[in-house]
């Protein structure tokens, strides 16, 4: 069985739209493309080296992958992500029938797709962007590992990680570091269900019932 990693660029209030550029995407009027250019570091360079290090396979929605298409086949010779990138398989999340010209490209046409790839044999499947994927793989399971850098800066809108769909479930930490910039630097696996616990009295006050009988009331 293949694992499903997902590498992200968030801002502080979690948007992970566009962050490599103003004319990246700018899907819904977003303007703030390029927020995660400027606090780049060794420290982040070297995590991100270890996430592309080991055998991976992409997979992007298509507008993820419009993007790289268009970039990463015309980096130079000379830029090793380029060359890694167009050798991958890139399986592509699109109900469309367009072309995928980009090598080594492959359509996938649904979550119950993309749960028999993960079955079959093969490299670590690695998502990069591809906002609207995320809420339909937390619900199906099908989300191994969060690998996510959390940038010091608020958007204030834009594409999220956790968009609506998204089930709740809890996280646990197994890796972190803080680059020279403020950039967060944290791994997560999926951990069960969210733990519920009270911080509240075991007799609840007078005025504490009135408070809830007051939300019943207003639903």
């Amino acid at each position: 069985m293949r694992k499903i990693t997902g590498g992200v660029f968030q801002s502080l209030d979690g948007v992970i739209q566009a962050p490599g550029g103003p004319t990246e995407d700018w899907t819904g009027g977003f303007t703030l493309g390029g927020w995660s250019a400027t606090f780049w570091d060794d420290a982040m360079g070297a995590a991100m080296g270890g996430l592309f290090s080991g055998a991976f396979d992409l997979l992007l929605g298509r507008k993820t992958w419009e993007i790289f298409a268009a970039h990463w086949p015309y980096v130079g010779a000379d830029n090793p992500m380029g060359a890694l990138f167009d050798g991958v398989n890139k399986y592509v999340v699109t109900r469309g029938n367009d072309p995928l010209e980009w090598q080594n490209s492959h359509r996938v046409g649904s979550i119950d797709e993309i749960a028999r790839l993960k079955q079959g044999d093969g490299p670590e499947l690695l998502i990069q962007g591809s906002s609207t994927l995320y809420p339909a793989l937390f619900a199906a399971g099908l989300v191994d590992r969060l690998f996510v850098m959390t940038f010091p800066v608020v958007l204030g809108s834009g594409k999220k990680l956790f968009g609506a769909g998204t089930p709740p479930f809890a996280l646990k930490l197994i890796g972190q570091s803080v680059s020279t910039t403020g950039v967060t630097i944290a791994t997560y696996e999926p951990d069960g269900a969210v733990p519920i616990g009270d911080f509240q009295l075991d007799a609840p006050s007078p005025r504490e019932k009135a408070r809830q009988e007051r939300m019943k009331r207003e639903g």
